[in-house]
């Protein structure tokens, strides 16, 4: 499961499930669109609706990627461990992995039952610029999880849906930043501007 708001949904997320199913040998990564963020206010958030259409038409661009709209369906915030509750009771027997940035996971032990987390799933952590590796260890191992996450190290990418939503507010191309149906959706919609 990659969670996040896929506002929108762009290329480095699409490069991180795909090297996290080849790194960790992952039958599929469900794009997790955020229904209502527990900690903050979504910026330009055109809405979960919206939100889920992108992540439906990225995944749609690559093998293995599937969207999901389980928190956008469910009423209340958007806390990862119903979440991944929700997942374990669907496919009961398989092994979960929650995939993140080393920003998340260094602040882990700060969200709701992050314990319950660490239970229910393995932990992917993608390094971030900017963020120390030993925070994030240290993080794990006050969850009792260091034993239970890998580090995805993948091609970096210094795209990101804020850096869209700036391009697109000035008129600049986003081909090749975003899937091609995502580009056609944000046009149709006039998202950003």
């Amino acid at each position: 499961m990659l969670g996040g708001a896929f506002n929108p949904p762009h290329v480095g997320h699409l490069l991180l499930a795909q090297e996290s199913r080849w790194r960790l040998g992952l039958e599929r990564v469900l794009l997790m669109v955020t229904g209502q963020a527990p900690h903050k206010e979504i910026a330009d958030d055109p809405g979960a609706g919206v939100r889920m259409e992108m992540a439906v038409r990225a995944a749609q661009a690559s093998e293995g990627v599937e969207a999901s709209a389980l928190e956008v369906e469910r009423d209340g915030p958007s806390y990862t461990h119903l979440t991944l509750e929700c997942l374990a009771e669907e496919h009961p027997g398989r092994e979960l992995w929650f995939l993140l940035g080393a920003d998340m996971a260094a602040g882990l032990g700060s969200w709701e039952d992050p314990e319950r987390v660490v239970e229910l799933a393995r932990i992917g952590v993608v390094p971030r610029t900017g963020v120390r590796m030993e925070a994030v260890r240290t993080s794990l191992e006050r969850l009792g999880a260091a034993d239970r996450a890998e580090i995805i190290d993948m091609p970096p990418c210094g795209v990101s849906s804020t850096l869209i939503r700036e391009r697109t507010a000035q008129g600049r191309p986003l081909r090749h930043l975003v899937p091609d149906p995502v580009v056609e959706l944000i046009s149709e919609k006039g998202l950003y501007r």
